[in-house]
């Protein structure tokens, strides 16, 4: 199966969020180009305060031209999606494995993020895919495949069979 291209209302350019980034999760919003994409994790933050970042983030998103999607619980309203789960509007997810990366196009997902390419500081002592497998794991499945794991604008240059790729540190 062909993998489709990517509609011009799914990023190409993605920041992944978790509480690491303190208060530079402003800067690195802001430095995330017009129509990028944002996956709203933040999984250990309280309920009380998630649901203020989250309402926040939404709303400098939504200045700058881009778009959210929320992973795990939900924490308000605002988001374009969902990250590995079931909902409503772009729904993306993670995949480490081809089995993962199936299952997520059996699932309904339009943009997988294989992860990690490259090692990681958010995943210290990780070993990278490296680009031939994590391009395997995607390959022939029909959905925007996004590269994730030590990726920066100049990485996504050098690497071929993605159609984007997605950050933390890159942004910082």
């Amino acid at each position: 199966m062909p993998r489709r291209q990517a509609p011009a209302a799914i990023p190409h350019v993605w920041l992944m969020t978790d509480e690491r980034m303190g208060e530079d999760l402003w800067r690195a919003l802001r430095r995330l180009p017009r129509g990028g994409g944002v996956v709203f994790r933040h999984y250990a933050t309280p309920p009380a305060e998630r649901r203020t970042l989250f309402a926040r983030v939404v709303r400098v998103a939504r200045a700058r031209g881009l778009i959210v999607v929320r992973a795990g619980a939900w924490c308000g309203p605002g988001a374009d999606g969902v990250h590995n789960q079931r909902g409503i509007g772009l729904r993306t997810a993670a995949a480490h494995s081809r089995g993962e990366a199936v299952r997520a196009v059996r699932r309904g997902a339009v943009v997988v993020f294989v992860s990690p390419v490259f090692a990681t500081r958010s995943h210290p002592g990780g070993a990278g895919l490296g680009p031939q497998d994590a391009r395997r794991i995607m390959q022939g499945l029909p959905v925007v495949a996004i590269a994730l794991g030590g990726m920066d604008a100049r990485r996504f240059r050098a690497l071929t069979g993605f159609d984007g790729w997605a950050g933390i540190d890159a942004w910082l």
